[in-house]
């Protein structure tokens, strides 16, 4: 165990690492490695402007994730989003429109955040919000996807606009991904891999840890495929149970432990890519990363959230500006009260202190 692990300087290191690979390569890969050069110097720009904003006492972070498509093409097993009805059928009538979306990636490059995490629901279901997105070119976009909806016409805007990096859902193996994601998945997956890598696009994996596919997803061999395809991120996260019956598959400290030794061993191995894992890498930042501390979320409607696992708002950024979404009552609380560092039963803090998160709200539950 590495109790000195600091998740914010082992990312940048990771982006560098990254760099440098794709440099060797600039020959082969040009346009990855012009708009890698111009980002790292727009994110130098963006820590300056963050320092600035703590210095006056505001706390901004670098991540913002924002769930921009409240319906999805496939119907995974387990699904959080579709069980806390955040995505599903007839709920995109009050999706929030592309052009507030666009004003939002702008007010979040003012004020100095370089990652916003684009999510759904299916997030390529919202073509008009990704056009957006691409604008933007001093924000790097993570897209978490099912993979299944990348064809040429996205392809072609991905190979243009090199902010947008794909981060694809694989549940592990072959059986596994289907199991979850329904027949023909893995396959799909496998060949979008192939594309992306031709093209040379930088992209990653995510994978949703359970107690069933823990052996399988933090092996080597299973990277070392992904990684042959070009693959250069991993982002590993604990299953949160979305029912009684399903409280078996989420991690336990067993399963973390297992999973925070196993990635080190990935992080030692492979010096070109990236390897995360929520919450787990959050113990050594002194608590939960929620509520503005390392990142907040934005729901489908425009409800400002601490994060996606906690679906609670008392601020909506169709009447607000980011800043002032940042400025939650809600967020001010939860570190007031120190919700965001308390003892938990472990995993996601948020998730399990539901009722104190509920409590400090109060009226006027904005979902």
């Amino acid at each position: 165990m590495n109790n000195d692990f600091n998740i914010s300087e082992y990312m940048s290191g990771g982006v560098e690492n990254i760099v440098n690979n794709i440099v060797k390569a600039s020959f082969k890969n040009p346009r990855e490695t012009a708009f890698i050069v111009k980002y790292m110097l727009a994110s130098k720009e963006a820590k300056k402007k963050r320092d600035a904003f703590e210095a006056n006492g505001q706390d901004i972070p670098a991540f913002l994730i924002s769930s921009i498509a409240s319906t999805c093409n496939l119907f995974c097993k387990g699904c959080y989003a579709r069980a806390n009805k955040s995505c599903g059928e007839g709920l995109d009538k009050n999706q929030m429109s592309a052009e507030r979306w666009g004003e939002i990636f702008k007010e979040a490059r003012e004020i100095g955040i370089p990652f916003i995490l684009l999510a759904g629901g299916e997030p390529f279901m919202r073509r008009d919000v990704i056009e957006k997105a691409s604008a933007v070119k001093e924000i790097m976009f993570p897209i978490f996807t099912n993979g299944t909806m990348i064809d040429e016409d996205y392809l072609k805007l991905l190979d243009k606009n090199r902010n947008l990096v794909p981060i694809l859902s694989i549940e592990g193996n072959k059986e596994q991904t289907d199991s979850r994601r329904g027949a023909g998945t893995y396959d799909t997956l496998m060949k979008v891999m192939d594309s992306l890598n031709k093209k040379g696009i930088l992209y990653g994996a995510s994978v949703t840890v359970t107690t069933e596919n823990i052996s399988t997803v933090t092996s080597k061999e299973f990277f070392d495929k992904l990684y042959n395809k070009g693959c250069r991120a991993m982002v590993f996260v604990e299953y949160v149970p979305v029912a009684e019956s399903t409280k078996h598959l989420a991690p336990s400290d067993v399963e973390r432990d297992i999973l925070e030794v196993e990635q080190g061993k990935l992080r030692v191995e492979y010096e070109d890519a990236i390897f995360v894992s929520f919450p787990g890498d959050e113990k050594y930042t002194g608590g939960c990363l929620a509520a503005g501390r390392g990142f907040f979320h934005i729901n489908t409607n425009g409800g400002a959230e601490p994060c996606p696992f906690s679906p609670y708002s008392d601020k909506n950024i169709k009447d607000c500006t980011l800043l002032e979404a940042l400025q939650s009552p809600l967020f001010k609380k939860l570190k007031q009260y120190e919700v965001l560092s308390g003892d938990h039963a472990g995993g996601c803090v948020l998730f399990e202190k539901e009722e104190e998160v509920k409590k400090l709200l109060g009226e006027g539950v904005l979902m």
